[in-house]
């Protein structure tokens, strides 16, 4: 049986402001966004330490808490805390466990404010740290990164395969941060229009922003030890993490032209399967090594083939491509802002009306 949402229950408040333009250093409201699973025993703390970090913040906020399927009292806590204080938290309460990077983007979908600052449920990360975040946010940047460089986790477990992967995929993506996997960040709303989140993707969220333009600096935060339950992540987040990157470099530098990728790959088989092709012949030749007594036949056969197959997986993408743009309307490029002048409406087919 559907249970019913949980929002239900609860008052409506009002719609935030409309976000501010990049650069400009006006802050209307900030949404916290906090994922949740089994972490009742921290719920109590934690909300005490949020209204006691912002009630002086000179901006309005909202915290968003995502139950994410917890199996424990933490939803049952979670509401008494949002009836107590119905104008400051906000709860989601998702119908299963779909893991972090679900819940956030679902807490980023129903938060309301002009600067989202997402950040863990484990007492972990310092709520007194928000508040920092958003103001270097007000110097004009669009993400600012917690870096947890006092890190009070076990180092073999969890800090030296974390230092590990994150000098991985600062290397790959270009994109340097000390620290991809801490929660707290603060980040512009319109740097994530466009963005949905899938798979562990949560912690790419600044790579993907800088390759789309946005400025972005990193913040050194406190970091508590963990006082309840235990930690949801192992040494397998490391793999997980590097086929995340994979994609997201895929998805964001290659998204409108995969023949690139697939083409190059075509080309690479074939060109191995030509050098095969000249060393039998050479063998041969010089050797007199017939064809059938190496299998360099077979290997210039199946690399021909395969690279045939990617270069028509590749056609077969480019057209994909082009039906996932065009049936949706979607343009492959993003505008900052349009100064001077007045906007002239397109038709469906990119002609101007009159």
């Amino acid at each position: 049986m559907q249970k019913e949402p949980i929002s239900h229950q609860l008052a409506a408040s009002q719609a935030g402001s409309p976000p501010a333009p990049r650069g400009e250093t006006t802050l209307s409201t900030i949404s916290v966004v906090i994922p949740m699973y089994n972490e009742a025993e921290s719920v109590d703390a934690l909300c005490d330490q949020l209204r006691s970090a912002l009630s002086s913040a000179p901006w309005s906020w909202e915290v968003v808490f995502v139950n994410d399927g917890s199996t424990d009292e933490t939803a049952l806590r979670l509401i008494d805390q949002v009836k107590r204080f119905p104008d400051k938290f906000r709860f989601v309460d998702l119908q299963r466990n779909f893991g972090q990077t679900a819940a956030l983007m679902a807490g980023i979908d129903h938060a309301r404010g002009d600067i989202i600052v997402p950040m863990d449920g484990d007492l972990q990360n310092d709520p007194k740290d928000i508040a920092r975040l958003v103001a270097k946010i007000g110097e004009g940047f669009d993400v600012v990164s917690g870096w947890r460089r006092d890190r009070q986790d076990a180092n073999v477990r969890r800090v030296l395969p974390s230092r590990i992967a994150n000098k991985l995929i600062s290397v790959i993506s270009g994109v340097h941060l000390h620290d991809y996997g801490c929660s707290l960040k603060a980040y512009r709303r319109d740097v994530l229009v466009g963005f949905r989140l899938y798979g562990e993707m949560h912690r790419f969220v600044p790579i993907f922003a800088r390759w789309q333009g946005a400025k972005i600096t990193e913040m050194v935060v406190d970091h508590h030890p963990r006082k309840f339950g235990i930690s949801k992540y192992g040494l397998e987040r490391i793999f997980k993490v590097l086929l995340d990157l994979l994609l997201v470099k895929f998805l964001t530098q290659y998204d409108t032209k995969p023949i690139y990728v697939f083409g190059g790959v075509g080309a690479m088989f074939f060109g191995l399967s030509g050098i095969g092709a000249i060393y039998a012949i050479w063998l041969k030749l010089f050797s007199n090594t017939s064809f059938i007594q190496t299998p360099l036949p077979l290997m210039v056969m199946f690399g021909a083939m395969t690279g045939t197959m990617c270069i028509l997986l590749g056609l077969l993408a480019e057209v994909l491509v082009r039906i996932y743009f065009e049936s949706q309307g979607k343009t492959q490029y993003a505008v900052r802002s349009v100064i001077g002048g007045e906007e002239v409406p397109l038709t469906s087919d990119g002609q101007r009306t009159a």
